[in-house]
């Protein structure tokens, strides 16, 4: 799996079904997504500032790939004022490749921290997409990979800033929207 390839298979509408674990609290969580990724023009205005905005800390020359939006509404049962209640947003991606099987992920909006984050990427053998984002109050390791051409599944390990000790843990399963 390239990161190419791995766009174009995640490009569409998913329903997602999350549960959450949060050691911290010892609370469980369940939440339901529609999550849509699409793929956007690199000239952006959003996709111009947050390329430049990582430009200014780049160490290594990385390879521009094909940037996206991912946009989200989930439902959690976690929410304790009103459960039914819906949180959303989205997010600007720019993939920078540094080989076949590596790279960073720009992302405007981080997963754990809501803040702009550069994530590590990495394939595994087996096509798993390993991703591993320092924030600045904890570290998150998450692996999403495709079960078939439809399905995906997504797991998350959130960590304190040291790593020595786990936060949160998630799995989800997504399945593609399909059109007819």
């Amino acid at each position: 799996m390239t990161i190419e390839q791995f766009i174009a298979q995640s490009e569409g509408s998913w329903r997602s079904m999350r549960s959450g674990h949060s050691l911290a609290f010892q609370q469980f969580e369940e939440v339901l997504s529609e999550i849509t990724i699409e793929k956007i023009d690199k000239n952006e205005e959003g996709v111009i500032e947050l390329y430049q905005n990582y430009k200014k800390n780049e160490v290594e020359v990385h390879i521009f790939i094909q940037p996206f939006k991912m946009s989200w509404s989930a439902e959690s049962d976690w929410e304790p004022d009103d459960p039914s209640e819906v949180s959303s947003g989205n997010c600007i991606i720019i993939p920078l490749k540094r080989d076949d099987e590596s790279g960073l992920l720009i992302r405007s909006i981080g997963y754990a921290e809501s803040q702009i984050a550069q994530s590590n990427y990495q394939f595994t053998s087996d096509g798993t997409l390993v991703l591993k984002t320092h924030y600045e109050q904890s570290i998150a390791e998450e692996r999403i990979w495709f079960a078939s051409e439809n399905v995906r599944c997504r797991s998350s390990i959130l960590k304190t800033s040291e790593g020595s000790g786990i936060l949160q843990t998630s799995f989800a399963s997504e399945v593609k929207r399909i059109s007819l």
